[in-house]
Formats: structure tokens, C-alpha cells, sequence
């Protein structure tokens, strides 16, 4: 529901976090929140967004989905026509083209959008489902406070 939505709309969504990590630190409401959301270990919300799509997407490729979701996603290495291509091999979805900005909030688009952004040994990991999201909150976790 929330991927792809503009930074404006989940802005209020990311103040609710940074006052609540403030508030678990016992920090003024003035302090600066990221180094606060660094130290509890915390995802900014775009990156709980994309946990969250990608987890599914995980969770599918395990079997731990309805047949509806796992419907929605097509590996590349599955399109005869694409799967020579390097894209296959690195376990990419294939990507819906859409004509509408709302039809790239759609599921069958965003979760795919997110899982080929992932590297690619975290794409093939087939392992626990507790394995995986710990290799991926820590992408992720990494990749958001890089810039920082």
C-alpha cells in the first residue's frame, strides 16, 4: 500500500519514527533523529517499504505464499525469450511496463522494482527465512545511512 508513494506523503510516516526513536532515547525534540534511528538499528521508511516487498517476494520463492501472490511474479530465468539474458541468472523479475503512476504502486510492479535493486546473492538466497531478513535489514540499514 505504501511503495511508491511520493516523499511528501510519507514524511509524516518518518516523523512519527524519529519521535519515537527520540523518545526511546530520551533525546530533545530538537535532536537530530538519524543518528538516533542509526543507533537503535532502525530502517528509514522508505527502506521498511522495500523490506517489506522484498521479504514477500522471499517468501514466495520458498513457498510461503498463496498461489495469488506468487502469481504476480515472474522470474526472468521463466521468460523463454529472456533467459539467456545475465538478468536471468542473477534471479531478477521481470519488470511490467505501466503507463500510469499508479500502476507502478501495484505489487506485480513495485515488489519486482525492489527485489532487482537487491545484490545478487541476497536475491539467490534461498536459505531460512530468519537468515534472509538479517542479510537484508543489513543491506538496507547500510545503504540508508552510506550517505550519512
Amino acid at each position: 500500500m505504501l511503495a511508491g508513494l511520493p516523499a511528501a506523503t510519507l514524511a509524516p510516516l518518518q516523523r512519527v519514527l524519529n519521535a519515537a526513536a527520540r523518545l526511546v532515547l530520551d533525546l530533545k525534540p530538537r535532536d537530530h533523529a538519524t543518528p538516533a534511528l542509526r543507533e537503535l538499528h532502525w530502517l528509514p521508511i522508505t527502506q521498511r517499504i522495500e523490506y517489506k516487498l522484498c521479504l514477500l517476494v522471499h517468501k514466495t520463492f520458498v513457498g510461503h505464499t498463496p498461489d495469488y501472490i506468487s502469481d504476480l511474479l515472474t522470474p526472468v530465468a521463466d521468460i523463454p525469450t529472456r533467459s539467456s539474458l545475465r538478468a536471468s541468472s542473477n534471479g531478477n523479475l521481470f519488470l511490467p511496463r505501466t503507463e500510469r503512476r499508479f500502476g507502478d504502486r501495484a505489487f506485480s510492479v513495485a515488489a519486482p522494482r525492489a527485489w532487482n535493486r537487491l545484490p545478487t546473492e541476497l536475491k539467490i538466497m534461498r536459505s531460512s527465512t530468519t537468515t534472509f531478513k538479517r542479510h537484508l535489514k543489513t543491506f538496507l540499514f547500510n545503504s540508508a545511512h552510506s550517505s550519512h
